[in-house]
């Protein structure tokens, strides 16, 4: 599939994106908007979609980098850890700084990410079984462990309530003001984009890595400091988004190859168009309510993973 298409289909489910609401508006009435349907497509609209690119973008290559440093198809934030323990971390910024900003939170948050993400990473190098679908499990395990002990204090601390608004992805709380946040995730991505390359070659592994005159370990560090930060930005301003970055990378291999700076483009797009399509689908099927977009992109993306599992036992 071309850039080009993607792009086209990204823009097609971006303007009907524009017009779903409960607020109704018509494409013939762009240049006729009352002052109240321009408030609405100002303060909550475009943010809204603005959010769903930022956020569909930045998880599908976060699980992209993750997929290629670990060499696993079915490694990604969700399957590693990175998005419990960024949740564990916010958890924490509000024990222990209940006034924090969200830059602050957002830091801490970053620092338990990319903590956890470490630990997966040490306990992928320990494992002995290195079976593709066996690695994500320990990394489920992993993730299911710290989600307890998030789960604990926030019992103990009465914090349970504030938790649950991370525990499950939400656009309808999207408005002007609540999303700059995940601007950060921008320069991320670009920088994903520069050191593609050096992803694709760490991900032969070490030895290799270094006969080529590769710092293995900094790149490695750097591809889990983008991963951590975009995480730890999608959670606090959305909250959980399950296997965006482990299926939109996996199909994309599927007609792109490895190759990261070839596929990242595409896997972006894809990613952008992924979760926009289930908005827009968690927005119409039940209207004028809507069904939160972390179980549109859950149920959905449940029966492409079946797909991928099924797919990879055909060819072996």
């Amino acid at each position: 599939m071309k850039i080009r298409y993607l792009i086209g289909m990204l823009f097609v489910l971006s303007v009907i994106s524009l017009f779903i609401g409960v607020v109704p508006l018509e494409p013939s009435e762009i240049f006729h908007l009352t002052e109240r349907q321009l408030q609405i497509i100002m303060i909550s609209r475009i943010p809204r979609l603005i959010s769903i690119i930022i956020a569909g973008v930045g998880l599908s290559i976060s699980g992209l980098i993750m997929q290629q440093l670990s060499r696993n198809k079915f490694v990604s934030p969700t399957t590693a850890g990175t998005m419990d323990s960024a949740r564990f971390g916010i958890l924490v910024a509000l024990m222990l700084f209940s006034s924090a900003t969200p830059i602050q939170r957002m830091l801490v948050a970053f620092v338990f990410a990319l903590l956890g993400t470490f630990v997966f990473m040490k306990i992928l190098d320990k494992v002995k079984f290195k079976d593709p679908i066996f690695i994500p499990l320990v990394g489920l395990m992993f993730g299911s462990i710290i989600n307890s002990i998030t789960t604990f204090f926030a019992y103990q601390n009465d914090l349970i309530q504030n938790m649950s608004s991370w525990l499950q992805g939400n656009f309808a709380l999207i408005l002007q003001g609540r999303y700059e946040l995940l601007y950060i995730s921008v320069p991320l991505v670009i920088l994903a984009y520069i050191f593609a390359d050096r992803f694709t070659i760490a991900g032969m592994g070490e030895d290799f890595s270094t006969n080529l005159g590769l710092n293995y370990k900094v790149v490695v560090n750097i591809g889990l400091i983008i991963v951590a930060l975009i995480s730890s930005v999608v959670i606090l301003t959305i909250g959980m988004i399950p296997f965006l970055g482990l299926i939109v990378p996996n199909l994309v291999s599927i007609y792109r190859g490895d190759h990261l700076k070839s596929s990242l483009p595409h896997t972006a797009m894809l990613g952008a168009i992924f979760l926009l399509a289930c908005d827009i689908l968690g927005r119409i099927i039940i209207f004028p309510y809507e069904i939160a977009i972390g179980v549109m992109v859950g149920v959905i993306g449940s029966f492409l993973f079946l797909y991928l599992v099924m797919r990879r036992g055909a060819y072996e």
